[in-house]
């Protein structure tokens, strides 16, 4: 068993743009686990319907 992992984990998730208004995207969350609790995540990332990747910051959670 190790103890430090760090998992990928893709969700789909409603969220948030402001130029395009609301938009179901897959948003896909790094995390950093320790003994199988997870601690923190590292990073997310969406995918565009175009392909590119970008930073979750600039589209908000669609509540």
């Amino acid at each position: 068993m190790k103890l430090i992992q760090v998992k990928r984990e893709t969700k789909v998730e409603k969220r948030h743009s402001i130029k395009m208004g609301e938009l179901t995207t897959k948003v896909t969350y790094v995390k950093k686990y320790l003994l199988g609790l997870p601690i923190k995540t590292l990073h997310k990332y969406r995918e565009t319907y175009y392909g590119e990747v970008k930073d979750c910051k600039d589209c908000f959670l669609f509540v």
